[in-house]
């Protein structure tokens, strides 16, 4: 009988959708080879045309998941996604506190797919003070770069400039990723752990459907941290795992569809 696999929990909101979210957290870490746990922290309404509906959990009990979880099961790395609010994010860094969960990725969503600002002001806050301080790597899209620190990236030259301010914050490594720089010809990721730069370049698809690319990214890392890889192997591992989960992207509904981690079960 083949022994336990690595654990992984993932504190994130349902996608009533399956693109995004623990949805994708989840089949991420499967074809990853790891054993996928949950925290959820809400329950959204939508499907490939857009969210029009979301209800949080209470903090409470999204404490409580994470410590049944890590207290019999175990932890071996860690992520979040949607946290939805300041009081879920307190209720997260608090059960953070009094159980062990090893390496510790945060996804910070807090813009949509569009710009839009999805988390309020006092939940920005709240992440920048109590999660990054926390973190062993922080993932931020350029949306979301501006929402935590203002900064407005244009070019490569800004990545860097916005990798040393979110490692201000408190995370031993940032990952700026580029996606959203829509008119660099190539991809480019730049990892930071406060003294040394790292790019990972990747190709640029002409592709609609990204939805949940940052989750399958995350939840790709962490997949890698678990198994006790360093920080710049797992970020290489799950650079190369979402890049070929775009470009195995499937239509779906009228809308966005999701990117595909199914490819690494098909070859």
């Amino acid at each position: 009988m083949a022994g336990t696999p690595p654990r992984v929990l993932t504190i994130a909101g349902s996608d009533s959708g399956g693109g995004a979210g623990l949805q994708a957290d989840l089949r991420t870490l499967f074809a990853c080879g790891v054993h996928g746990m949950t925290a959820v922290t809400a329950v959204t309404v939508q499907n490939s045309l857009g969210v029009t509906g979301f209800t949080e959990i209470p903090p409470e009990v999204v404490a409580a998941q994470i410590e049944a979880v890590a207290s019999d099961i175990g932890v071996n790395a860690a992520k979040t996604g949607m946290l939805a609010s300041a009081a879920i994010i307190e209720a997260v860094a608090g059960a953070l506190d009094r159980v062990d969960v090893g390496p510790f990725v945060v996804d910070p969503v807090a813009a949509s797919m569009h710009g839009d600002q999805l988390l309020a002001d006092e939940a920005l806050d709240a992440l920048r003070t109590l999660l990054f301080p926390r973190a062993t790597l922080v993932t931020p899209n350029l949306d979301e770069v501006r929402l935590i620190t203002g900064i407005e990236v244009r070019s490569r030259a800004d990545q860097r400039k916005a990798a040393e301010a979110l490692h201000a914050l408190g995370p031993r490594w940032v990952l700026v990723k580029g996606g959203h720089l829509w008119h660099d010809p190539e991809c480019l990721d730049v990892l930071f752990d406060g003294e040394e730069f790292t790019e990972l370049l990747g190709p640029r698809y002409d592709v609609k459907h990204t939805h949940g690319s940052g989750d399958t990214l995350a939840s790709a890392i962490c997949s890698r941290l678990a198994r006790g890889e360093s920080v710049p192997e797992a970020v290489r591992f799950g650079k190369d795992f979402v890049v070929r989960s775009v470009a195995a992207a499937y239509p779906l509904g009228g809308g966005v569809g999701p990117v595909s981690p199914l490819w690494r079960l098909e070859g």
